[in-house]
């Protein structure tokens, strides 16, 4: 499957999981020096290989007649300081609703070590600025994912299935903890809990065959 087709599949699967409205999100991959992105303006669910545009890692147009999303330059960011090969944002309800309250997100589930531990806000920008940009590969720093203020989610992976795995694993993460909220005060892990858990994960338990 192709970058731009790659682009579609998964554009489609965060229009039908809720993870966008309208024209908002976007998404890239990187193979070597080129990123395919998603085009500015265009909903993901409409996406078709030729209108995703191409450019490379210096943000110059090398392929497409369609402009490339407003958010490129928090991309080739994002490529720029990690090994990511892809990158996903979304608007996505609960991710927005944390993203708008809290300065990170704590770790009310061992499954937020997938995401690096804690996931942190970045700090408000306006969208598709150097500033944005910025705020955001400081707060990926360590991570697979990062809420942006007031605005919405975005996380990485070696590839694109990863990079939205992630950012499925984000929004249940911030859905969990926004309706433990409305239950009482979410308990949070600790430095020594999750650190047990990691070690479970490294020496799982065996079990003897049955003679």
């Amino acid at each position: 499957m192709s970058l731009r087709e790659q682009l579609c599949e998964y554009g489609r699967r965060a229009v039908d999981l809720g993870l966008v409205i309208g024209t908002s999100g976007n998404l890239s991959v990187r193979q070597g020096d080129l990123v395919a992105v998603t085009p500015s303006g265009v909903a993901l669910d409409r996406l078709t290989p030729e209108l995703c545009p191409i450019v490379d890692v210096s943000g110059h147009l090398v392929e497409g007649d369609t402009q490339p999303s407003s958010e490129t330059p928090m991309h080739l960011a994002v490529y720029e300081a990690t090994d990511a090969l892809a990158v996903v944002h979304t608007h996505s309800v609960f991710g927005t609703v944390v993203a708008t309250t809290m300065t990170e997100l704590p770790p009310v589930h061992y499954n937020a070590l997938a995401l690096g531990g804690v996931v942190k806000v970045a700090e408000y920008a306006t969208y598709g600025t150097p500033e944005l940009a910025a705020n955001v590969r400081t707060a990926l720093e360590g991570k697979q994912a990062a809420l942006m203020a007031n605005h919405g989610g975005v996380t990485i992976g070696p590839t694109l299935e990863q990079a939205f795995e992630a950012t499925r694993l984000l929004e249940w993460l911030c859905e969990v903890y926004v309706r433990g909220l409305a239950v009482g005060k979410p308990a949070i892990l600790t430095d020594d809990q999750l650190a047990a858990v990691v070690e479970r994960a490294l020496n799982p338990p065996s079990f003897p065959r049955r003679p």
